[in-house]
Formats: structure tokens, C-alpha cells, sequence
């Protein structure tokens, strides 16, 4: 225990301090400038890294709103191309009922036309046929002299001969 004695420890304290300093100094000097560059490039490898990861996470929003952007504008093209597409069956809706409609009015126009025709030639072969009968009658008239019942004879004859004219 002589090494814990008073004089003797403090000899032993100063030699302890002088080792330590002259250990330190060394170290310093050899050893603390690697240490310390390796922790100042492990530190700058982390700033780095969480600069990086910074710059990623900014751009992925940047491109989140860019991919946003570019899906409301297809959304609106889309609708855009609808509503064209609408629009464009509309019209040629519109544009067929209209051809229907003219082609209907052509063909009430040539049957109106063919009815009238049709009707001119009944007329005209009606007037004709009425022609014929009233030469007759008044051949008969004129060929014969009647009298009250031979007149009355004539007339039911004309009569019935007019009924069967209707009749065809």
C-alpha cells in the first residue's frame, strides 16, 4: 500500500498527468484528425442523404400535382370528346328526321299528284261515258214521238242505265 501513500501517489499523480498529455498530444496529432474526418464525412453522408431524400420527396410531390394536372385535362378531353360525340349524334338525328321528313312530304306530294291525276282520268271518262248516254237519250227522244207512258218509260230506262254506270 506504499503506492497509496501521500508522497508516493502524488509522484504517481504527475507522472499519470504527463503520460496522459504526452498520450493525448500523440493521439491528436496521429489518431483524432482520421477519427475526426471519418465522423465529419459520416455526418456529411447524412446530411447529404436527408438532402437527397428532401429533393426526392419535393419532386415526387412536384410530380404527384404534375400527374394530377395531366388526369383532370384528360378527364375534361374526355368529357370534351363526349359532349362533341353528343352533339355530333344530335345533328345528324336531326338531319335524318329532317330527310324524313322531306322524303314523307315528296311522297304525300306524288301521291296527291297521283290521286289527282287518277281523279282527272275518272272525270274525263265519267264525261264521256255521261256524253254517250245523253246522245242516246236524246236520239231515242228525238227518234221516237212519246207519249205521257212512253216518256215515262224513257226516263226510268235512262235512270237505270245511269244506277249501273255507278255500280261499275
Amino acid at each position: 500500500m506504499e503506492l497509496l501513500l501521500p508522497k508516493v501517489f502524488t509522484g504517481q499523480l504527475f507522472w499519470s498527468w504527463v503520460s496522459f498529455l504526452i498520450l493525448f498530444f500523440a493521439l491528436s496529432k496521429v489518431a483524432f484528425p482520421p477519427i475526426m474526418n471519418m465522423l465529419q464525412e459520416r455526418s456529411d453522408s447524412i446530411r447529404d442523404s436527408l438532402d437527397a431524400a428532401e429533393n426526392t420527396r419535393v419532386e415526387a410531390a412536384t410530380m404527384l400535382e404534375d400527374y394530377k394536372k395531366q388526369i383532370a385535362e384528360a378527364r375534361q378531353e374526355a368529357q370534351k370528346i363526349i359532349e362533341e360525340g353528343r352533339k355530333l349524334g344530335e345533328n345528324m338525328k336531326a338531319e335524318i328526321a329532317q330527310k324524313a321528313r322531306e322524303e314523307a312530304e315528296q311522297s304525300m306530294t306524288r301521291a296527291v299528284a297521283d290521286i289527282e291525276r287518277e281523279k282527272e282520268l275518272a272525270v274525263a271518262e265519267l264525261q264521256g261515258r255521261i256524253a254517250d248516254l245523253t246522245i242516246n237519250a236524246a236520239s231515242r227522244v228525238v227518234g221516237a214521238e212519246l207519249e205521257k207512258n212512253g216518256h215515262e218509260q224513257l226516263i226510268e230506262q235512262y235512270l237505270s242505265e245511269a244506277g249501273s254506270l255507278r255500280e261499275n
